[in-house]
């Protein structure tokens, strides 16, 4: 993969931890969102595909409820310093273990056994570390975001991977709803169409993460990669995945999608309706559940995922930040929306909408759109309005032939 793309994963990536793909949220790539991550920036860190596969479901990402797992904010399960010592570690990991054997009805030997094999991963740990003190967080930039998503090698690949794969697109859009330029783009933009699905073993990554967070005033997001973790564990016992070979991006999502476990769990589905479900090589079943994915986090069938609305001098006041729709257009107009040039009564004017901001912050300058409940979907698979305006910008580019 070129260059580019490499920078474009590691920032997606960074939006993933910040925000992608469990359940109810998108491939269960992190549990909360920040600020940052909402308006699209890159934190310190990228979404879940990166290095080989991009951010989120999960990347399917995380999308907005408490991770599943064993251990709470409170738990006895979180880590006392970062990283621990080894014994400590081990020691962690086998209650963490013990209880979620009982919890979960499984194998406790099998269980610990499992987690006994994981290994503490310090690049992986390195990636997600806070910026130090002192150091400046780069400026935020749309443009640039943009352009190394919407660029000349992604469309050429997107428009021959749609000549490819046309016929297990249609069946999905007629299913699911979802178009086939979307579902492409969400796919180009977490692996570059499956070709960087990631390198990190996912069982190592999800431990030193849920055990080692680098970050201590972020428990939360220990808690939420211990969940998945956990999730990892039940899929390796019911013979879904081999949790000791699995490869994903640092922050533990896998194959073409980037779903993390706990999208993988309750996502995934087979184009063939088979109990088998492969998202790393089948792209068919790849292809089904990054649209079941959508349909179950809102999206709604015919809606586009922008509007053509001309917004106010005032815009900046309408944008609340969000990961859903909170206006309407009659409260729109009423703050001084007007209808672009040559734009017509359409069915959108009765959905819900939001306003979102797209800052250029080195020049001081912000691109405001006016969104449906479809792109706040696709934020649900990373938490980023510069993730999903740009999957949104690409499937478009994909859509001109």
């Amino acid at each position: 993969m070129p260059c580019p793309r490499r920078l474009l994963q590691l920032s997606l990536l960074t939006a993933i931890l910040c925000g992608c793909s469990t359940p109810p949220s998108g491939p269960d790539k992190t549990a909360t969102a920040d600020a940052s991550s909402k308006t699209g920036a890159t934190s310190n860190t990228t979404s879940s595909t990166t290095s080989g596969g991009t951010t989120g479901p999960g990347t399917a990402g995380s999308g907005g409820t408490k991770a599943s797992g064993s251990a709470s904010a409170n738990s006895r399960f979180d880590p006392v310093s970062r990283p621990q010592t080894e014994a400590a570690r081990r020691a962690t990991m086998q209650r963490f273990g013990v209880e979620l054997a009982s919890e979960r009805k499984l194998p406790e030997d099998k269980v610990l056994k499992l987690l006994d094999e994981a290994r503490y991963n310090p690049t992986v740990a390195r990636i997600v570390a806070p910026v130090a003190p002192g150091q400046i967080r780069p400026p935020r930039s749309w443009a640039t975001y943009r352009g190394r998503v919407v660029e000349p090698i992604l469309i050429s690949q997107g428009h021959a991977f749609m000549k490819q794969y046309g016929a297990e697109l249609d069946r999905a859009t007629a299913r699911y709803g979802v178009p086939q330029n979307i579902i492409a783009a969400i796919i180009g933009v977490e692996t570059g169409y499956g070709k960087n699905q990631g390198s990190f073993r996912v069982l190592d990554s999800l431990a030193t993460l849920g055990f080692d967070y680098p970050d201590a005033s972020r428990p939360d997001r220990a808690e939420m990669f211990r969940g998945q973790l956990a999730d990892l564990i039940e899929l390796d016992l019911a013979g879904r995945v081999d949790a000791r070979t699995l490869k994903g991006s640092f922050a533990g999502a896998v194959g073409i999608p980037q779903f993390m476990p706990g999208s993988i769990k309750r996502f995934a589905v087979s184009a063939r309706g088979a109990q088998e479900i492969n998202l790393s090589t089948n792209m068919a079943d790849a292809i089904v559940s990054v649209a079941n994915f959508l349909v179950e986090h809102g999206w709604l069938r015919g809606l586009p995922t922008f509007v053509p609305v001309s917004l106010p001098a005032s815009a900046d006041k309408l944008v609340d930040g969000g990961l859903k729709p909170t206006l309407d257009w009659p409260q729109l107009r009423a703050a001084g929306a007007k209808l672009a040039p040559g734009a017509k009564d359409a069915p959108w004017m009765r959905a819900a909408l939001g306003v979102i901001d797209l800052p250029e912050e080195r020049a001081g300058t912000v691109e405001f759109r006016t969104a449906t409940q479809n792109f706040f979907t696709i934020t649900l698979y990373n938490r980023s309005y510069f993730y999903a305006a740009s999957v949104a910008d690409l499937a478009r580019a994909l859509a001109d032939n």
